[in-house]
């Protein structure tokens, strides 16, 4: 591989944008693009800046000068496409979910390690200089042992009735969309954060718009998830797609016995930190533990946001494509354990029972 990663992008959508974006801020080249027809090819070439555009996904993987090849299509897709990209050889970075269902996940964490390529899933949220702040004060018994963790995730994109996309079909996007697309990033980032395991849930989940399109909706709008931790924690979330005003909330708190660690995915440039007698806001460039200090690329007073988490993401997994192993790279693993909440979130929703999540 030459110094400069080469990256082939399958879709041409938004998440196709951010990704080619990130390449390009890491030194790496999009070698090549390919969407959904031959002409999405060539208009996702010259949006994304892509050196070509490929008639077809075989086509770009057998081009021995693309090196990682990012999955960016609709959820559906995921699991034949990354067969394809390590049955090339190729590194792969997939949008989660990794796949629609646990034991697809679990088949493509083989392959990857079989084949032995870097195989990564976007958990960029990680990547928040003040979110490795707050993993960092867990980590070395600031907080005290951790004891509740609560939050939610909401965002309004299909809050009128009007609001549709694929997603909304379980045909495209799988058996569960608002959990799978965004519940998962809140649990992914509730876990990395504490060093707990959710390991049962009791959910319940909702379709809010029983139409759109004219087509029935086969996914939830919304759910609330009560689950206990592998740690002796327990804790809630409040998953919607359909809450008015909130563009991308995500918000958690992790109360330890010593001191409470909230974050605000709209205000990441601040750390919550309660004490029982002093409450304080902790401001990226203040930060206190050197983890945080790796993320912060501009000066304190400039916000960093989702693009910048993207760009770090994207940065760590070709570093490991380079034989690096960076701290918290989210991997396939992530991406099956992701889907394994899902699967336990649905299936408690269906039976109103508590749910053990496979470990």
């Amino acid at each position: 591989m030459s110094d400069r990663v080469r990256a082939g992008i399958v879709g041409t959508g938004f998440m196709g944008t951010v990704h080619a974006r990130a390449v390009r801020r890491n030194g790496g080249v999009v070698a090549g693009v390919v969407g959904s027809s031959r002409e999405s090819s060539r208009a996702g070439a010259e949006q994304l800046g892509a050196e070509r555009a490929a008639d077809s996904v075989e086509e770009l993987l057998a081009d021995g000068g693309v090196d990682v090849v990012h999955v960016c299509t609709p959820n559906a897709t995921h699991a034949p496409l990354v067969r394809e990209v390590i049955a090339a050889g190729k590194h792969v970075v997939c949008e989660k979910p990794l796949a629609v269902d646990a034991d697809e996940a679990q088949e493509l964490v083989r392959l990857a390690a079989d084949a032995g390529v870097t195989a990564t899933v976007p958990f960029v949220y990680r990547f928040y200089p003040m979110v490795r702040e707050a993993r960092a004060r867990v980590a070395d018994g600031s907080s005290g042992p951790v004891r509740l963790l609560h939050g939610s995730y909401l965002q309004d994109w299909l809050a009128e009735d009007t609001d549709d996309n694929w997603r909304v079909d379980a045909a495209a996007g799988g058996a569960s969309r608002a959990f799978a697309d965004i519940g998962v990033h809140w649990c992914d980032l509730v876990e990395f954060v504490s060093g707990h395991r959710i390991t049962r849930v009791a959910a319940r989940t909702v379709v809010a718009v029983p139409e759109r399109g004219g087509r029935r909706v086969t996914t939830e709008d919304a759910g609330v998830v009560l689950f206990e931790t592998d740690g002796g924690a327990v804790g809630n979330l409040t998953v919607s797609q359909v809450s008015p005003g909130r563009k991308n909330r995500l918000w958690f708190s992790v109360d330890g016995s010593t001191e409470s660690l909230c974050f605000d995915q709209e205000n990441p440039e601040s750390l919550w930190i309660g004490g029982r007698e002093v409450n304080r806001q902790l401001l990226r460039g203040s930060s206190e533990h050197s983890g945080a200090a790796r993320y912060t690329v501009v000066p304190a007073g400039h916000p960093q946001g989702y693009q910048d988490c993207f760009d770090a993401f994207v940065a760590d997994t070709y570093a490991a494509v380079a034989g690096d192993r960076p701290d918290g790279l989210p991997t396939f693993d992530d991406g099956l354990r992701a889907a394994r909440i899902t699967q336990a979130v649905l299936e408690s929703s269906r039976s109103s029972t508590w749910v053990d999540v496979a470990p």
